[in-house]
């Protein structure tokens, strides 16, 4: 089969597009004939080292697929082996049937970024109704359904940000009440305010890292939740003081979806509930490029360079 492998870390440049076995699933394992992979930013992450947990070289990169199972249910999936594959091995416990009105991609942007997503407002920031969300990178893969899930879910008042008209644009279309830019970081946390009608926000999901979060972080109200989910500047984060936190009584939080995995109920309630949402029209996943297997280079430049919205996929076909 074809597939995209790793033999060295770096940027975009080590990604190949290589002939190699077929995966033979073990117990517990479906073998998944592969029609799109999802192309996520922790992608990027494998790429260079720089995920969570550790990569052992050589390795296929990417998390999500959507395509057959051998007895023939369409469905998507986390990838036990690596996704930029023609096939690829996924766990059962992990594995979705894809409904009837939901279609391979629309499927692919919830599995993981959609997850995310939910879990962001209902799990680890708790949103109430009436609560103000500021909602970074709103017109990404997980930005844009989150601004959707916020609205869906009686947020009184949202922020976004995005770095360029055409995506703050697009935030505004998918549901936040203002749309700034957060750059520069020298100004943001006033900026933030000003667009909440001059109060801090309640909620902050922040995906970015470094100068951004402390930024963000003095936007938070009384009570305020923080959730970080992202480095995507590649920076750290400062250190948060404790009474920084105690001073205006105000929580951060951290979240990382595959510490869900090994807890398959919190996967399957979202899936459900958001393939619901997809069937009837209230959640619309934005599908920001089709790339095939053949250009996946291309495709992580246009990623890392912020070029794209949405879910990227990439078909392995091409």
């Amino acid at each position: 089969m074809r597939a995209v492998q790793v033999g060295e870390f770096g940027g975009p440049e080590v990604l190949k597009v290589v002939d190699l076995p077929e995966p033979v699933p073990a117990d517990g394992q479906l073998l998944v004939k592969v029609n799109r992979a999802g192309i996520n930013y922790a992608d990027t992450d494998q790429t260079e080292n720089s995920f969570p947990s550790p990569q052992k070289l050589p390795f296929v990169p990417g998390f999500e697929v959507v395509g057959r199972a051998q007895d023939g249910r369409r469905v998507v999936a986390l990838s036990v082996d690596g996704a930029y594959a023609e096939y690829a091995l996924a766990d059962e416990r992990l594995a979705f049937d894809v409904p009837d009105g939901v279609s391979d991609t629309a499927a692919l942007a919830l599995v993981l970024q959609g997850v995310t997503a939910w879990h962001l407002l209902r799990t680890s920031s708790r949103m109430r109704p009436g609560e103000s969300v500021l909602v970074m990178s709103a017109a990404g893969g997980v930005g844009s359904l989150a601004v959707q899930l916020a609205k869906l879910w009686g947020a009184g008042r949202i922020i976004g940000t995005a770095s360029s008209a055409d995506k703050r644009d697009l935030a505004v279309e998918l549901g936040v009440d203002v749309a700034i830019d957060a750059s520069p970081t020298e100004g943001l946390t006033e900026r933030i305010i000003e667009a909440n009608n001059g109060k801090p926000v309640d909620i902050v999901l922040e995906m970015t890292g470094g100068e951004v979060f402390d930024a963000t972080l003095g936007a938070l109200a009384g009570f305020g939740r923080l959730v970080a989910s992202g480095s995507a500047s590649r920076t750290t984060r400062p250190p948060v003081l404790p009474s920084k936190l105690m001073a205006n009584s105000t929580s951060v939080v951290g979240f990382f979806l595959p510490d869900c995995f090994h807890r398959p109920p919190m996967m399957r309630e979202p899936m459900d509930e958001l393939f619901a949402m997809v069937a009837d029209g209230r959640l619309v996943p934005q599908l920001g490029g089709d790339y095939a297997l053949t250009d996946v280079v291309q495709a992580h430049e246009d990623l890392r360079s912020r070029k794209t919205v949405g879910k990227l996929v990439l078909d392995p076909a091409r």
